[in-house]
């Protein structure tokens, strides 16, 4: 889960906002209240983004009727 924070909060915690994210907290980055920008740890990024490119596969598959092999030799592909 992601707390809001407005940007000008960030900007005056960042040092504190940065030592929390280290420990796993999430923040979402808004402006007038319309959210720009998440502030998480790096490793997490790179996770989330795994993450989401097999869900779309996964989805691609359900839509698209591709086969399960398949599948498997694109995430196979993507871990190279």
């Amino acid at each position: 889960m992601y707390t809001e924070i407005g940007s000008f909060d960030a900007k005056a915690r960042l040092s504190e906002l940065l030592r929390e994210v280290r420990h796993g907290q999430r923040y979402t980055i808004t402006s007038r209240g319309q959210p720009v920008a998440d502030l998480i740890p790096s490793e997490s990024a790179t996770q989330l983004d795994v993450k989401t490119a097999i869900e779309a596969m996964r989805s691609m598959r359900r839509v698209h009727d591709v086969p399960a092999e398949t599948l498997r030799e694109w995430i196979a592909e993507g871990r190279r």
